[in-house]
């Protein structure tokens, strides 16, 4: 297993390496020669650092508590995949106290990247991260003291569920306990700036139990998924895949009945590439057509918001006969799938709990 491991790892770091590769010698630049940018501080002008600073002060300040690590205030929980700054000191707080180092959570609700106003850019688009903006003005929050080096980390955790589907009596309940400690689980990655000091990256380290095998250096935010909300923002269809429509068969063009058209044989659905809709179309008729008297499905991943869910508690409040396998061990969907469970059986449907033997994608 130690061998696998390892072969895994280094696989690993290879991609990691690659992908910022590719995001710093390719995708910044040419987003940078369509008028996009991503700037660093030493590219703000005195306007744009003017409004930077106003927000800061305003939207990012009232949220963060730094934590000064003494011996009255000890390493804090960090949560799975948060960002995190490690902040290097040197001289004494408002307090008199003395530390040599503090942890800056960032909150979850503050955007990772933030847009400047139009206004302000000397280009049609001007990003900033939210990590650039902490950096710049990290020593606003620890007056008196001087700030040696300021640091973005990460740590992924297991977040596997250690539940034994056969041991437990009450597979729902077990897994419900287990949830709110899922952010805690063992560390198993930290990633780190790639001018973190060596002192700091070791002290990370050790206080997440870790090697340097399970390190990761990289030369940029340390979530590149935040990233995806980008091109929302940028009104530039050219740069952009054109929309994909998914095909509906002729079977179902010709008529709105899902009833009439499976009577005139079967149907062949090729998601993605055909639409979803019939299969949402047939049950929100079944929920509401009087010869319909049963329902029977297996759920895997709905997610909170599912219109499919919606149809089968309608025809459970219909007086339908509605039966619902759903998977309680659907990876990061398990309290979605809990609470659709518990209002299927408020209104009256059956669910039946458990793992589905084979999961087919």
């Amino acid at each position: 297993a130690r061998e696998v491991y390892r072969l895994v790892c280094d696989e690993t770091h290879a991609l990691v390496k690659e992908q910022y590769a590719l995001l710093n010698d390719e995708i910044l630049p040419q987003l940078a020669s369509e008028g996009i940018r991503f700037l660093k501080r030493g590219d703000w002008s005195p306007a744009q650092r003017e409004w930077i600073s106003a927000f800061f002060f305003r939207e990012v300040m009232p949220v963060i508590t730094p934590i000064g690590l003494d011996p009255s205030h000890p390493f804090p929980r960090v949560l799975n995949k948060s960002l995190n700054f490690a902040v290097e000191l040197e001289g004494r707080d408002a307090f008199g106290r003395s530390s040599d180092a503090a942890i800056v959570q960032a909150p979850r609700v503050l955007p990772r990247v933030i847009q400047l106003p139009r206004e302000l850019g000397d280009s049609g688009y001007c990003f900033v991260f939210l990590s650039s903006i902490l950096h710049e003005f990290v020593h606003e929050l620890f007056a008196g003291m001087k700030v040696l080096g300021c640091y973005q980390f990460r740590v992924t955790r297991n977040s596997n569920l250690f539940v034994d589907e056969e041991a437990v009596k009450n597979l729902r309940t077990k897994i419900q306990g287990e949830l709110p400690q899922r952010h805690f689980g063992d560390a198993v990655r930290l990633e780190v700036a790639n001018n973190c000091s060596e002192a700091m990256t070791e002290f990370l380290l050790g206080q997440f139990n870790l090697t340097e095998r399970d390190l990761y250096r990289v030369a940029g935010p340390v979530n590149l998924v935040r990233l995806m909300q980008v091109p929302d923002w940028v009104m530039r269809d050219n740069l952009k895949f054109k929309p994909f429509k998914p095909g509906t068969p002729k079977a179902l063009q010709k008529s709105s009945n899902l009833f009439e058209a499976i009577r005139g044989g079967d149907i062949l659905l090729h998601h993605p590439y055909q639409s979803f809709n019939p299969i949402i179309e047939l049950l929100e008729q079944s929920a509401t057509d009087p010869q319909v008297v049963a329902i029977k499905m297996t759920v895997y991943r709905t997610g909170t918001d599912s219109v499919l869910m919606q149809s089968l508690l309608r025809a459970a409040q219909n007086g339908k006969e509605v039966t619902v396998v759903v998977e309680l061990m659907a990876r990061f969907d398990e309290e979605a799938n809990i609470g659709w469970a518990t209002k299927l059986e408020e209104v009256g449907a059956h669910v039946i709990y458990g793992v589905v033997g084979y999961k087919v994608h």
